[in-house]
């Protein structure tokens, strides 16, 4: 029998912060493929994860946010995709050792439903290579973040459930007059009926939106739902500087409201865009003292 989530780790647990940005600190370039480096650059990868455990992450993710056959596609890497994210499996297990769990992370194909770029059923296809590949190294859990689209998130959560592992379902709530829908109109209410219905472990929210905007997402989704809710807001909304996104947010700042984060229900908490492994530790000092 598989454990459950907060079998893996109880809560309030801490997860990682953004990798892209770090990457970016060790030399990847503007418009390169990020999980490609799982294979190329597999030591400077290592070093993102290792600074999120060192940092106090109890739950780090993989470097395969973008590692489906569809998004690889566009950087010419489709028949590499299991490589990829067995390659970024591999390196988070190393760096977490026996001090962190590794949750791997699924990101969206880039590709429209409703445009016709492709279909349920090839999803599912994509999303079941990606998930067994990362369930085959030994990872703890999967993330599904991210997504804008039940109708994409359905197929990829059914692929995630089949390996066994506890699966994470989370959207981006900022859109709307009140921001507080996906890019399809979907409510944090309708999301967590959705997903219980699909059948993931933990539901949740990430990026999109700084972590004040979030909290109260993370209320209606409590008044939703009792299944653990995982929250990794961005560090407050950016600024455009020489072509840029620069968050003036500081660790400080951003661990006082992971507390309002964890009032509200959160369970499971961490960073997406503009966090770095200082806000991770931020988090460690003012959540567990």
């Amino acid at each position: 029998m598989h454990k459950t989530m907060e079998d893996l780790v109880p809560g309030p647990s801490i997860c990682d912060g953004a990798w892209g940005t770090e990457l970016q600190a060790l030399g990847l370039a503007a418009g390169e493929c990020p999980d490609a480096w799982n294979l190329s650059h597999a030591d400077r990868v290592e070093a993102v994860a290792r600074s999120y455990v060192e940092a106090g992450s109890e739950i780090i993710l993989t470097n395969t946010f973008g590692a489906n056959r569809l998004l690889l596609a566009s950087h010419g890497l489709a028949d590499q995709a299991a490589d990829i994210n067995r390659s970024g499996a591999r390196i988070s297990r190393r760096a977490a050792s026996d001090r962190a769990r590794v949750f791997a992370s699924m990101g969206p194909t880039g590709k429209m439903l409703a445009m016709g770029e492709t279909d349920e059923a090839e999803l599912y296809a994509v999303y079941q290579e990606q998930a067994q590949a990362l369930a085959g190294e030994g990872v703890d859990g999967l993330v599904l973040e991210t997504f804008t689209d039940l109708n994409e998130l359905r197929p990829a959560l059914g692929a995630a459930k089949a390996t066994g592992l506890p699966v994470v379902a989370c959207m981006v709530f900022d859109s709307g007059p009140a921001r507080d829908r996906t890019m399809m109109g979907t409510t944090p209410e309708h999301a967590a009926a959705a997903l219980v219905e699909a059948g993931a472990d933990a539901i949740g929210a990430n990026c999109g939106r700084g972590i004040a905007g979030y909290i109260p997402v993370c209320g209606r989704l409590r008044a939703a739902t009792d299944l653990p809710l995982w929250l990794k807001p961005n560090a407050g909304l950016p600024e455009v500087v020489e072509g840029r996104s620069v968050y003036r947010m500081s660790p400080g700042e951003f661990a006082e409201k992971t507390r309002d984060l964890v009032q509200a229900g959160a369970v499971f908490v961490g960073g997406c865009c503009g966090t770095t492994p200082e806000f991770i530790a931020a988090i460690v000092k003012a959540i567990k003292g």
